[in-house]
C-alpha cells in the first residue's frame, strides 16, 4: 500500500493505493488547519480501509508550489513517515498533479495557483500520443503575461481559476477552456498515479534533501517599531 499526501493549498487530499487500485481517498477544504487535521484524517482513512500504517510501502507527497504552511506540514509528515517506516518517498509537483487530472482531454493543460502580490504560479503540460510532457516550466507570472503566450485552446484548472475565469475568457475567448469547480478539484489519487510511475522504476527522492517548492519564500513582516541602537540592559 502507498500513501499519497497533498496539503499544498486550502484543499487537502489523501489517497491509499495498492497495485494501481485506489483503496480509499479523502479530499476536503482544510483552510490553514493542515497541522491539526492531516494526521487525524490519515488515521480515519486507514481505519476506513481497515489498513495499518505499518503496511505502507512508500510515500508520495505533493512538493508544491503552494502555501508555506501547508507544504511545510505535508512535507514534514511525509518525510517523518518515510524515515520511521524506512520506506521510499517521492515528491511530485503540485502543478503537475493539478494538470494531470485533465490529461485525457488531449489539449494543453495550464494549472494556475495564486502566488499573491498580483502574480500566479503556473506551468503547461500536455498528453500527446500517450506521452505526458511539460511544455512550459514552473514559473511566476501575471494573468496578462500568461494570456499573451497562449496560442491554442488550453484547459485552465486550479482553485484560483474561478476567480479569474472572466479575465481569461475576455482575453482568450474560445481558446480558454474553463473547468467547473467540481472538475477542477485536485485529488490525491492522481498524485499517487504520477508517483507510482517513478516508484515502479526505482526513481526515489532522498528524504534528507527533498524540500518543498515554494517558488517564492514566505512574507516576512517587518517590526512596526524598530529597536533603537544601544546596549542591552542586564
Amino acid at each position: 500500500m502507498h500513501i499519497a499526501i497533498d496539503t499544498s493549498t486550502d484543499t487537502a487530499s489523501l489517497a491509499l493505493v495498492q497495485d494501481g487500485a485506489i483503496l480509499a481517498e479523502l479530499t476536503w477544504h482544510c483552510g490553514q488547519n493542515h497541522t491539526t487535521q492531516l494526521l487525524p484524517q490519515l488515521s480515519h482513512l486507514l481505519a476506513q480501509a481497515k489498513l495499518a500504517l505499518s503496511s505502507a510501502e512508500g510515500i508520495i507527497v505533493a512538493r508544491g508550489p503552494g502555501s508555506y504552511n501547508g507544504l511545510r506540514v505535508g512535507m514534514s509528515t511525509a518525510k517523518g513517515l518515510a524515515f520511521s517506516l524506512d520506506i521510499p518517498i517521492v515528491g511530485i509537483s503540485t502543478l503537475e498533479v493539478e494538470a494531470y487530472q485533465h490529461a485525457g482531454r488531449g489539449l494543453p493543460v495550464c494549472p494556475i495557483f495564486n502566488a499573491s502580490r498580483g502574480e500566479i504560479a503556473t506551468a503547461i503540460y500536455q498528453m500527446k500520443e500517450g506521452d505526458w510532457s511539460q511544455l512550459s516550466g514552473e514559473h511566476l507570472t501575471t494573468v496578462d503575461a500568461l494570456c499573451a503566450m497562449i496560442t491554442s485552446r488550453t484547459v485552465f484548472c486550479g482553485e484560483f481559476v474561478p476567480l479569474i475565469a472572466a479575465e481569461l475568457s475576455q482575453q482568450l475567448g474560445g481558446k480558454a477552456v474553463i473547468l467547473s469547480p467540481a472538475a477542477g478539484l485536485r485529488r490525491a489519487s492522481f498524485l499517487a498515479e504520477l508517483g507510482l510511475k517513478r516508484i515502479k522504476v526505482g526513481d526515489y527522492d532522498d528524504p534528507v534533501t527533498l524540500q518543498p517548492s515554494y517558488l517564492r519564500g514566505p512574507s516576512i513582516t517587518q517590526p512596526k517599531h524598530p529597536q533603537k541602537e544601544g546596549r542591552l540592559s542586564a
